[in-house]
């Protein structure tokens, strides 16, 4: 039988921007315990939600100051605590986001490490060193910032938010504290940030290059180093044990692994994680031969360690789909889009997102979708440089918009204040006007909407156990229409420039499709999930 984490929709919440009840411009624990059964109704099987913690929020909440409590901007223990019970008599599992690569620079164990010399228990929980090393930081800038006493600390990150030292000891009792604190609360696992950085090698040799190329990610001395693994069965070992004790409460552990397919496999062995982001699939362009081959490495690979492969388009980090896609293949987006970029082509954008999610959604395996993400909603491209929260707008000098286009509050009433998303007179990233158009109030029950195609895939995908088996390709390596067949359905995914027509649209139930079509034939840029079968009845999205 299937475990629940290897064909799961997991949904990502964001929470400052899903829903506000407070009305102080932020959203929060309420907001979402309040809007539970929109979520169940799409159909999902588990949200993961970023961090919530205490925290200064210089860099969205992953600059965390206190590891098991609740920042008053989103709530409380006891908010949290009603959440969980309330998504879990829904059906519904919860992840929430561990951040073990680095602290904020006020948690009190940092705040210790300066009060104290060179050399103590408290300073040996970071890194300090008396000269700093070349490394760079991935927001910019060097990864060393220096302290009064003429030492420096490593940050990855933002300086605000310095590497914790898994070379000791304390800093691994301390997580397996924290983890057991979220588990006693009964939450279902943990996504875990950075999984790949926690282990650096401690004679800091020089590397100069920049930490997110695909040389650094397999060569820098501070990502992916192999003892980290031995973190990662430590962990296992806990979640197991509180598995064991309520078999019918499985907990699982999700990497945030940024490698190669070659290299994110490992943190999935049986005795490791259950999950790893797919990266490689998230990059991969609106390209028939590319997505096929990423499609075959994936599943190749993660198979060959006895774990489902995971698949995601969009998240708080990137560019939503919709927005990636609206783009020339041959013009690629920067990381981050504002008014003085090339802008997308909103309505290609969407076709494109369509299609690729409905492609996604019939893949074996698990998948991820990020909020708003049901409602086509693209990045928020107009957003001033005054607005801008993002410290990789601050640290790279405003040479990088950063990410903040695609963490704008989610439009729910087309004609209500702030869309629906908060009755506060001013919320904290403007919502662009062009965002009304995908309340999520004007697509319920809205024939063809992209909400409603969401609900009837993620329907279909239980009806059918996709998710599950492997893929058989129908269509040949270097074709641009991709067709393979999966349970008993087959997907056909049209992704070259002109119109298809295809005998098998004449036999088979068509049971949703990315876009319309028209008679026997198949628009560009469009998937079909099709029922092999004689009928020739039709059900449209």
């Amino acid at each position: 039988m299937d475990k629940w984490w290897q064909t799961a929709v997991i949904y990502q919440v964001y929470p400052r921007s899903f829903a506000d009840s407070n009305n102080d411009g932020y959203g929060d624990l309420q907001g979402i315990s309040q809007n539970l059964s929109s979520l169940v109704s799409l159909g999902i099987d588990a949200l993961w939600l970023t961090p919530f913690y205490p925290s200064p929020q210089i860099d969205g909440g992953y600059d965390i100051s206190s590891y098991c409590d609740v920042d008053p901007l989103f709530g409380t223990l006891s908010d949290f605590d009603v959440l969980l019970s309330q998504a879990h008599a829904y059906g519904l599992r919860v992840i929430i986001d561990l951040v073990p690569n680095h602290t904020s620079s006020s948690h009190t164990w940092f705040q210790s490490a300066l009060s104290s010399s060179r050399g103590t228990e408290h300073r040996s929980k970071y890194h300090f060193r008396d000269e700093p090393t070349d490394w760079q930081s991935v927001f910019g800038g060097s990864a060393w910032t220096q302290v009064n006493d003429g030492q420096h600390y490593l940050h990855m990150y933002d300086k605000e938010q310095p590497d914790l030292n898994w070379s000791s000891q304390k800093v691994r009792d301390d997580f397996v504290s924290i983890i057991e604190f979220w588990l006693d609360r009964r939450v279902d696992g943990f996504r875990v940030d950075v999984a790949h950085g926690l282990v650096k090698d401690v004679n800091y040799p020089s590397f100069p290059n920049d930490p997110l190329d695909l040389f650094s990610k397999e060569n820098a001395p501070y990502w992916d180093q192999d003892s980290v693994h031995d973190i990662y069965r430590s962990w296992r070992k806990i979640l197991d044990r509180y598995t064991e004790s309520d078999p019918s409460h499985e907990r699982i552990l999700c990497a945030e692994a940024n490698l190669p397919l070659n290299r994110a496999k490992l943190y999935v062995r049986t005795d490791e994680m259950h999950q790893s982001f797919n990266f490689s699939f998230l990059r991969t362009s609106w390209n028939p031969i590319s997505l096929r081959k990423v499609i075959d490495d994936s599943l190749e690979a993660f198979k060959s360690v006895g774990a489902p492969s995971t698949w995601v388009l969009s998240n708080h980090d990137v560019l939503r789909h919709s927005t990636r896609f609206g783009y020339p293949l041959e013009s690629p987006p920067p990381p981050g889009v504002g008014l003085d970029d090339p802008q997308p082509d909103r309505q290609a954008g969407l076709i494109r997102a369509r299609a690729a999610t409905l492609l996604m959604l019939a893949l074996p395996g698990c998948a991820y979708l990020y909020q708003g993400e049901e409602l086509g909603l693209p990045d928020s491209t107009e957003l001033s440089d005054e607005c801008r929260r993002d410290p990789v707008w601050f640290r790279k000098n405003g040479r990088e918009k950063g990410r903040d286009g695609a963490r704008v509050p989610l439009p729910w009433k087309t004609n209500a204040k702030n869309m629906g998303f908060s009755n506060a007179d001013k919320i904290w990233l403007p919502q662009p006007e062009s965002y009304r158009e995908y309340a999520r109030e004007l697509q319920e029950s809205s024939c063809g909407s992209t909400l409603e195609m969401y609900k009837l895939a993620l329907r279909l995908r239980k009806e059918y156990g996709l998710g599950r088996g492997e893929i058989v390709w129908r269509s040949k390596c270097d074709e641009k229409v991709l067709c393979f067949e999966t349970q008993d359905l087959t997907v056909v995914a049209n992704l070259s420039p002109q119109t298809q027509n295809l005998a098998m649209l004449r036999e088979s139930l068509i049971l949703v499709t990315s876009q319309r079509l028209q008679t026997d034939h198949i628009p560009p840029d469009t998937t079909i999930w099709l029922k092999r079968s004689s009928s020739i009845s039709r059900q449209h999205s």
